[in-house]
């Protein structure tokens, strides 16, 4: 019958895809490359609907983009480089023949690498042309065209930053000119068979100049800037722009940041070197301005592992514009090589994140206990119906300041990364410390110097704690994207709105009232972004004119509406407010908002500046999942493609992997704090992989980085079960360690184990890692169990390379490891650890009763226990005989095995052995408990049945040697006088005797009779720990037996027929089964069942008998075989009376 459509609804509502599996990692890939709201999806092409006459602007702006966007793909290719002639073939001398093959496979293989380097000297050509153009276009002194405005302003900066950076990386990539000398020198070779190779020649010439010229680049640009008309103007306005962004730091998030900073020298030696107006910078941007932003970031990231510092730069771009040459000031800043030792103490505490760890803890907290409760407020907004206009605005405006704030913490955070390791590279470690292993080859990479070397541990522990603050904001962010992005749009539509219809309402009523050109451009920005649908108080702006508003109708009431602006409106409110305030000119002194000279109140102008910058910070918010995937990318982190070419090999050993040092600093220092997040630094990988295949575009790349992350996994896992095995066994060991051997010790605080927590990464079954998912639980749990089998297997080893004595030790290990297995199995599904011993003992067979333990007790029995051991009757312990051994063993040394297969710290292992070292030079009790805990029901009645065939037979070989003695006995012997006293008659029985000649028979005779003796005292002690087991269990099972002591001191039954369990059982199945509510009775009739049938098991093993009667009894009747033998009529007289 089909279920109704409802009823399957209903039902698979019910069911939760939730698991408990904590989120210990970051976002997950973005797989999305396409571009952000930050740049207009459609180009700006709307931009001519609101008639601003920004067409030429606009133009500029996509003709800027777009080569931004080559440039980057063009710097990608100079940073991804790697030399080819490496990989070029040696020929041998019996091949010279093939040297003019060889030489044109190489400029075939070299002539491609080189075709892409001419295409970046032809496109830098052009770029600077077009950059240059567009300056000269806007620094004419008629206003021609408006513009240009913020965006084209950002457009202009990015495009000259993409040229630095390629400048930048042609001259720090030596494998370039190298490659080109080959490739020039199999060009001449190969060039002598070819015709019309003038050209060819000529534009080779064109490239060696470009690639051996420093900073060719920025010179081109340079000459095309002043080609025909002065830039000054244009220049000064992107300074002025760069150092008020910068030194307002408000709307700035971190890229953004450090490109003003890597162009602002450059920006600086451009408008210095022209030979007039070079002075009047400096009248517009005071030169302590400059200063203090070139003091405070000494050190600028450029790529992964290159930076830049403006000091150096400035130095040695002033020997190549000598106009600047002459500014002292700027050229006397020292490089970060150059820094004072008194200032690089201070340098330190700004760029090393340890410094600032107290700070970001304190942020980090504050913002998550914040943006939960702004998170649970929206929540309830939602489930509530008819919300309060009022609250729901302040709710969703607290939502959004919450989410801009989180963005600014993730971009400061991201950041002091990025300026970290740039301060990193540019203060190498000087001496790395030397290991024992390292004391043969003490040479180091440069990259090792910079990373491995560069990082203590409490600056990789800092560093790790920001990686996971950064993941987890974002993560949380990330999450709460669909239930907060609605109320984002309404409160960027009701900023705009309310600055739009209320704040410039009342400047045009007032401020602007009789300034008619200014008043048009208020009236451009309301017609421009006004939204009058959602004014509730105003159907048509121009229902009612200035002069005829109230006060009731100038209050504004809004409806919520999540219409947020388009890139292009925003574009063209800020250039609207920059003309207003500007008056058109922003040559002006004073900076933008800083122009006293413009006519507006300071109030006014406070309100325009404070909604000019929050424009600039609508994008990144409309924006939000590409925003919060660019402030969490830290993949830049692994990569370092430079100290790849610099120290000329093909890929650094792990160990200099920035992403697996904290992953081995996290295992490690086994910081409680820190085991949850070990899995953070593997974001670092997911992070540099779509780097590489997104930005980068690079296959290889992301093959070196899945090579890496296969074996830091396997890492990762291997160290990670040994520190969880190792902790639980600790515990173990300390659990069992004796109390009073604790309290004992002066120092028995090192025998407690500091608690950690593995339950969160216990319940990872899905880990992220370049798109794979990965059950991390049951790895973990599969080489749990292989090291469960290799430690049981190592004390097996252990002591079958030891004597009898060992068998305590054995038996505290194993207790030690049963107790480790039962703490772990609580988390996971561990193998049975009865099925695991069985099964490395060799005796998974049913019909199987023997094992390695049992085989080992007993050879060490025959061999070394029986022959060399003597009893010491007033201790009942056996001990080595002094006199030497009857048959020496030749043992061999036992493997060492690894620290965590014995008790698991060095001190309970010390403790332990200590212990056991008490019981290493005798077999007493102790250790026959042990046997009996070790070998069970299943292999002690193997043992006792050999050491009684080892009785019979020692019986059996002694009878010849018995009668061979017997027959060395003289004839007869008289009665021996009394004169000579007890000394002289043994002096005569010995001379009368002649056992001298089988002095051997009666050695060995003495030596069987001394094995029996204590085989059968073993016997002995194995019968008294049997019986006290046995009583042990009686006491435990008899009140369910119903036993109880009679008055002759013999047990009897205190009920006839059934026992208490049984009668219990009974009951209770009577009970069920006559109630109604119980349907299905029979598993209690079942139970009733297996309870009678364990009581007649119990009170069978009631009567056991005795080992030592049984094994007596056993040697009775083996002496009885013999008796007749040994019972004849003594020969000797003396005997026989």
């Amino acid at each position: 019958m089909a279920i109704p459509v409802e009823e399957a609804i209903a039902a698979l509502s019910t069911f939760s895809l939730e698991d408990e599996q904590p989120d210990v990692q970051g976002l997950a890939v973005l797989l999305s490359s396409e571009r952000y709201a930050t740049s207009s999806p459609i180009e700006y092409s709307d931009v001519a609907a609101y008639r601003l006459s920004l067409g030429e602007d606009t133009k500029a702006i996509n003709q800027l983009n777009t080569l931004i966007q080559e440039g980057k793909e063009m710097a990608s290719l100079l940073y991804t480089y790697r030399s080819c002639v490496k990989a070029l073939p040696q020929l041998p001398d019996s091949m010279k023949h093939s040297q003019a093959d060889l030489y044109l496979e190489t400029y075939q293989v070299l002539d491609l690498e080189m075709s892409r380097l001419r295409e970046i000297q032809r496109w830098q050509a052009s770029a600077a042309s077009k950059l240059a153009a567009d300056m000269q276009r806007f620094s004419r002194p008629e206003r021609l065209v408006n513009g240009p405005t913020v965006t084209h302003f950002w457009s202009m900066l990015k495009l000259l930053d993409v040229l630095l950076q390629l400048d930048h990386l042609k001259n720090a990539k030596a494998s370039i000119p190298n490659d080109f000398s080959w490739y020039k020198r199999t060009f001449t070779q190969v060039s002598t068979q070819w015709q019309d190779t003038d050209t060819m020649r000529e534009e080779l010439d064109d490239l060696q100049i470009f690639l051996s010229t420093r900073w060719a680049i920025l010179l081109n640009l340079h000459a095309e800037m002043f080609r025909t008309n002065t830039v000054e103007d244009i220049l000064q306005v992107l300074i002025v722009f760069c150092v008020e962004s910068l030194e307002l730091d408000f709307a700035l998030l971190f890229p953004e940041r450090h490109t003003l900073l890597r162009v602002l020298p450059v920006l600086v030696v451009l408008a210095t070197s022209s030979e007039k107006e070079s002075e009047s910078l400096y009248k517009r941007v005071k030169i302590n301005r400059l200063l203090n932003i070139f003091k405070n970031d000494p050190v600028i990231p450029a790529f992964p592992d290159l930076h830049l510092s403006p000091a150096a730069m400035l130095k040695e771009l002033s020997s190549y514009f000598q106009n600047f040459s002459s500014q002292i000031r700027l050229l006397t800043l020292p490089a970060p090589h150059e820094i004072p030792p008194r200032e690089l103490q201070d340098y330190q505490r700004h760029y090393l994140i340890l410094n600032h760890m107290g700070t970001i803890r304190a942020e980090h907290d504050d913002f998550s206990i914040r943006f939960a409760s702004a998170m649970n407020q929206m929540i309830t907004l939602k489930s509530s119906d008819g919300a309060d206009n009022d609250w729901s605005r302040d709710i969703k405006g607290n939502m959004y300041d919450t989410v801009v704030e989180g963005f600014q913490l993730l971009s400061r955070w991201t950041g002091r990364i990025w300026e970290q390791c740039a301060w990193k590279f540019s203060r190498p470690c000087k001496e790395p410390p030397i290991s024992d292993s390292q004391q043969d080859s003490a040479t180091f990479f440069d990259y090792e110097k910079v990373v491995r070397w560069n990082y203590t541990a409490e600056e990789r522990r800092a560093l790790l704690e920001l990686i996971g603050y950064i993941k987890s904001i974002g993560l949380m962010m990330q999450h709460c994207d669909t239930l907060v992005s609605e109320a984002l749009w309404e409160t960027i539509h009701m900023e705009v709105q309310d600055f739009v219809q209320d704040k410039l309402d009342t400047m045009l009523r007032t401020t602007f009232r009789k300034k008619k050109d200014l008043s048009r451009i208020l009236s451009d920005m309301r017609t421009l972004s006004a939204d009058w649908m959602a004014n509730t108080s105003k159907a048509d702006p121009e229902q009612h004119s200035l002069h005829q508003e109230t006060e009731e109708m100038r209050q504004s009431t809004f409806y919520p509406r999540p219409v947020a602006p388009t890139a292009a409106q925003i574009h063209c409110l800020q250039f609207l407010i920059c003309e207003l305030v500007s008056g058109g000119n922003l040559r002006k002194p004073g900076g933008l908002f800083g122009n006293s000279s413009s006519g507006i109140p300071v109030e006014d102008l406070k309100q325009l500046e404070t909604f000019f910058y929050k424009l600039s910070f609508f994008l990144h918010i409309l924006d939000f999942t590409a925003t919060i995937g660019t402030l969490t990318d830290l993949g830049f982190l692994w990569f370092r493609e430079f100290y790849l070419e610099s120290s000329r090999v093909i890929q650094f050993p792990i160990e200099c992997s920035l992403p697996w040092m904290l992953v081995d600093h996290v295992i490690e220092s086994q910081d409680a704090g820190l085991l949850e997040s070990i899995l953070i630094p593997l974001d670092l990988y997911n992070d540099s992989a779509q780097h590489a295949l997104t930005y980068l575009k690079q296959r290889f790349l992301y093959d070196e980085i899945e090579a890496e992350v296969d074996l830091s996994f396997d890492l990762l896992v291997q160290k990670l079960n040994e520190v969880i095995f190792t902790y639980y066994k600790s515990c173990a060991a300390s659990t069992l360690l004796d109390s009073s051997f604790t309290y004992a010790c002066d120092d028995g605080e090192k025998y407690f184990v500091k608690p950690l927590r593995f339950d969160a990464i216990f319940k990872l079954r899905r880990v992220m890692i370049l798109g794979r998912t990965i059950d991390l639980r049951s790895l973990i749990t599969q080489r749990m169990n292989k090291l469960f089998r290799e430690n049981i297997d190592f004390l097996l080893e252990r002591f079958e390379y030891g004597d009898l004595c060992g068998v305590v030790e054995l038996q505290q290990l194993l207790d030690i490891l049963e107790l480790t297995h039962q703490s772990i199995s609580r988390f996971l599904e561990l193998d049975s650890y009865s099925l695991m011993i069985s099964e490395m003992q060799e005796n998974l067979s049913l019909v199987s009763y023997s094992s390695r333990i049992s085989s080992q007790i007993w050879n060490e029995m025959q061999t070394d226990f029986l022959p060399n051991f003597i009893l010491c009757n007033t201790t009942q312990r056996f001990v080595r005989s002094l006199k030497g051994a009857h048959h020496s063993s030749q043992r061999s040394d036992a493997s060492t095995g690894k620290p965590y297969f014995y008790c698991g710290s060095h001190d309970l292992t010390m403790a332990y052995q200590g212990l056991a070292g008490l019981y290493r030079d005798f077999f007493g009790i102790p250790h026959m408990f042990a046997v009996v805990r070790l070998l069970g029901s299943r292999s002690l009645p193997g043992i006792i049945r050999a050491l009684l065939d080892h009785i019979s037979s020692k019986i059996t070989a002694m009878v010849p040697k018995v009668t061979g003695l017997q027959e060395a006995l003289p004839k007869s012997i008289g009665l021996l006088s009394f004169d000579g006293g007890i000394a002289g008659c043994q002096k005569i029985i010995h001379e009368i005797l002649t056992w001298e000649a089988k002095s051997d028979v009666k050695v060995e005779v003495l030596h069987d009779l001394k094995e029996i003796g204590s085989a059968l005292y073993w016997m002995s002690l194995l019968d008294i720990v049997l019986r006290q087991i046995d009583t042990t269990q009686f006491m435990q099972s008899a009140p369910w037996l119903g036993l109880v002591p009679g008055n002759d001191g013999q047990v009897k039954h205190a009920y006839s027929d059934n026992t208490p369990f049984t009668t219990l059982l009974s009951a209770a199945t009577s009970a069920v089964a006559s109630s109604p509510a119980c349907a299905n009775p029979s598993s209690y009739l079942v139970m009733s069942k297996q309870a009678e049938a364990a009581s007649l098991l119990y009170k069978s093993n009631l009567n056991s008998g005795s080992v030592l009667e049984y094994a007596l009894a056993f040697t009775s009747a083996a002496l009885d075989r013999h008796y007749s033998k040994w019972s004849a009529t003594p020969k000797t007289e003396l005997l026989g009376r």
